[in-house]
């Protein structure tokens, strides 16, 4: 049964194989968080195979390729509407615009893979290079403009359980791009023959043998302290209301106070979620010392001693530009640390020249980026690399390596994206950040999810979407620089070359597959 239809996906043509391309993708996005309906990929790997198999030139290949790629993003993406309907008012032109046009710029990449694997004779080298190409597409899309590597299909083994723990610990080595990897390689086995499946099931069998290995292994000794996230739950379109501003900022301050009252006796450290205060911390020294009394209580009155330390995320000017920025507080009030955001979102937070759109979408031109990864090291806490927002995203870029941090932050505002599957695909990026680098992360977030995972990746706790409250987690300790950490995106880099090489080379007498 399963033949005839893969025979028949290969005798398709012109319209209907774009069609069905567009289907089996749209079908391959129900793999991706939350649904982790992984076992989709065994169908539609396989029927994209079988679809550029049958194309009579390069250009089908790689058009089956670019319609395969914007069905699987167009609903892996479909959130982004979301932001852009908080000012429909404004942007209603835009919303039939931005979700196909991401989706189509995306599909590019898996064309160009398509289009690598179809060069090659059917089989397990067509599917090793399909494999290695993907990966090397994926790892591309990383740098090519700002960059944009959401939802890699590695991150369809983070299911939210024990099983999940055991299936990214890979990521320690070989990162989320080279889960990817196996990813692709094992749902293209019902394209092969019985030896395929067989080394399938070797793959599979260690892949599951080191998860267990790794996370049987001692854990790292705790520093000693409790981290207070606070998650506002404001409304992204009352989050700049000045009529509201003292509102949300009193709100943040009594959940501030509550969780502190909470934390276990010793050290703690409280962290406000992305540009959470309505007002300027930079210049606003009665709005500091307002943080700073929630978090110390009567200890702001003496100087801080002792007290708790808080990292907040506020607007802040340089040179007359704003930038998104974790302004760090001392239990005085006073700033220790500045990190900028630096990997900026084009469209949302400045005006990308390369985005053909004719009008001024960011007033202004938006926010200054950053100059890159850097550790906070702060008075009273364990040196911290910050991350905002969508910096997540990006394997490699977390930490600044030569300046490794104990722990990392993660600041977020993911009110833009509403109830969505925006919100936890962004959590599983960060979840799989923490395995990579082997360094316990925490995360605030305005609506939620705020979280946090150990240093390798299990959950400590979630505040879930849509609820104004507070987390309170021990913090763990760190992990020796992972394989990972150390050499970055050469190691997945490398091992995606070599099996597309292993692929690429001609071999004598290779035996027909199903395609």
């Amino acid at each position: 049964m399963g033949g005839r239809f893969y025979a028949w996906l290969g005798a398709r043509r012109g319209r209907q194989a774009g069609l069905a391309a567009a289907a089996l993708g749209a079908l391959a996005a129900a793999a991706l968080p939350p649904v982790h309906a992984v076992p989709v990929l065994l169908v539609s790997v396989p029927g994209l195979l079988a679809l550029f198999g049958g194309a009579r030139r390069l250009r089908d290949a790689a058009w089956l390729g670019f319609w395969f790629g914007f069905g699987h993003n167009l609903f892996g993406l479909y959130w982004v509407t979301e932001a852009i309907l908080i000012e429909a008012a404004r942007y209603w032109w835009f919303v039939p615009l931005a979700v196909p046009g991401l989706s189509a710029v995306l599909a590019l990449f898996i064309a160009a893979a398509c289009a690598a694997a179809w060069l090659v004779p059917p089989g397990w080298r067509r599917v090793l290079v399909l494999a290695g190409a993907w990966v090397l597409a994926d790892m591309a899309r990383q740098f090519i403009g700002t960059g944009f590597p959401w939802n890699l299909w590695g991150s369809v083994w983070e299911f939210p359980d024990a099983a999940g723990d055991v299936l990214i610990q890979p990521a320690a080595w070989i990162s989320v791009h080279g889960l990817t990897l196996a990813t692709l390689l094992l749902a293209a086995l019902p394209a092969l023959g019985r030896r395929a499946w067989t080394a399938g099931v070797l793959l599979a069998v260690g892949w599951v043998g080191f998860g267990l290995w790794r996370l049987q292994l001692p854990e790292p000794p705790a520093p000693g302290l409790s981290v207070v996230l606070v998650q506002g739950d404001v409304v992204e379109g009352q989050k700049w209301d000045r009529a509201l501003a003292l509102d949300v900022f009193r709100r943040q301050l009594a959940l501030t106070a509550r969780g502190v009252a909470q934390a276990a006796p010793g050290a703690k450290a409280v962290v406000w979620s992305e540009t959470a205060s309505p007002f300027l911390l930079q210049s606003d020294a009665p709005a500091r010392q307002a943080i700073a009394a929630a978090a110390n209580g009567d200890a702001s009155a003496n100087g801080g001693a002792g007290g708790v330390p808080a990292l907040v995320g506020s607007v802040r000017f340089d040179d007359d530009r704003p930038r998104n920025s974790l302004i760090a507080l001392s239990p005085d009030g006073a700033i220790v640390a500045v990190y900028d955001k630096w990997h900026l979102v084009p469209g949302g937070e400045y005006q990308p020249n390369w985005i053909p759109v004719p009008v001024q979408i960011v007033p202004g031109g938006g926010f200054a980026p950053g100059p890159g990864p850097r550790t906070l090291h702060i008075p009273g806490l364990p040196a911290v690399g910050a991350l905002i927002c969508y910096e997540t995203i990006f394997p490699g870029e977390a930490v600044d390596e030569a300046d490794r941090p104990d722990w990392m932050v993660n600041i977020t505002n993911d009110a833009w994206f509403g109830n969505s599957t925006g919100p936890r695909q962004h959590l599983a990026a960060a979840r799989m950040r923490a395995v990579e680098e082997g360094l316990p992360l925490l995360r605030a977030a305005n609506t939620g999810i705020s979280a946090g995972f150990d240093a390798r990746g299990r959950a400590l706790g979630r505040l879930g979407i849509g609820r104004a409250g507070v987390l309170v987690l021990q913090l763990p300790g760190h992990l020796p620089p992972t394989p990972f950490a150390r050499w970055g995106l050469w190691l997945p880099g490398l091992l995606a070359l070599g099996v597309g090489a292993m692929g690429a080379v001609p071999r004598h007498r290779e035996k027909a597959s199903l395609f």
